[in-house]
């Protein structure tokens, strides 16, 4: 799949109202690992603001080191920050991320919902992912890679779903084209970072939470029960657990840590 330089660069300018990033686009047809690359990128001298995009990855990284099915079809990119904050905050970068994408995309009249943590839902099937990778020094974040993968005509599982197909069921085509799917991603990390760092977490999560599919949703937790009712600034799932003390006013509360359970997905569509 050829990628068109100047028809991003137009969708680009034609969307931008802030500057807050200063993209400097790397394309290519196919990497090992857009994040890697970038890395590789900063490690010669490149600078924040730094994108890599392909549309295929070989060697594509998924959360907790799982592996990320990259298969050509797909928009694979990364981007370079330089966010100065505290490395006990570093799932903000996601949550902003996550947010900004659902929402630029939700603007165009795609229904993307966000499911705990970083993964980015379409008729309660995926759609993309992200994926932050960081670098720490003396309990500061000084440099960070956000990368995101987003289905657009690539084979998917079956708990998955691509843009194409999304838009041929509705007989409608917010999104025209690659170029124009990276432009709105693009736009999406950048309004999430600027929301995070210009009004802070306190205005970011409840944006978050609003595109969030899993409040309510039963879940077990060390063979406990539970219902979702949140997540913390720092990006730990809220849960109440259940109980059988009807004299229990307030239902005690835990906190669980990405990684720590997975939320899953229904294999049929809906």
């Amino acid at each position: 799949m050829e990628f068109n330089r100047q028809n991003l660069e137009s969708s680009l300018k034609a969307g931008r109202k802030s500057r807050y990033l200063p993209f400097s686009l790397h394309i290519f047809e196919s990497v090992c690992s857009t994040n890697q690359t970038l890395w590789d990128l900063l490690a010669q001298g490149a600078e924040a603001g730094s994108v890599v995009i392909a549309t295929q990855q070989t060697a594509g990284r998924g959360q907790w080191g799982r592996q990320w099915v990259s298969p050509s079809g797909g928009l694979y990119l990364s981007v370079a920050i330089a966010p100065k904050i505290e490395a006990t905050d570093s799932y903000q970068l996601t949550l902003a991320s996550a947010w900004g994408v659902a929402w630029q995309l939700r603007k165009c009249g795609v229904s993307v919902g966000i499911k705990w943590p970083n993964d980015l839902v379409l008729n309660n099937r995926k759609l993309g992912g992200i994926l932050t990778e960081t670098k720490v020094n003396k309990g500061k974040i000084t440099q960070a890679v956000i990368g995101v993968g987003i289905n657009w005509t690539n084979p998917v599982p079956k708990t998955g779903i691509n843009l194409e197909s999304w838009q041929t069921s509705q007989h409608s085509s917010p999104i025209s084209c690659l170029e124009m799917l990276t432009s709105k991603v693009l736009l999406g990390i950048e309004s999430g970072i600027e929301c995070l760092f210009q009004e802070g977490i306190s205005i970011l999560l409840p944006r978050y939470l609003d595109l969030l599919t899993n409040i309510g949703d039963q879940v077990y937790v060390n063979n406990l029960s539970g219902i979702v009712v949140g997540v913390t600034p720092q990006g730990n799932l809220r849960v109440d657990l259940e109980t059988h003390d009807t004299n229990e006013l307030i239902k005690p509360e835990i906190y669980v840590e990405p990684g720590t359970i997975s939320l899953g997905y229904s294999k049929s569509s809906v």
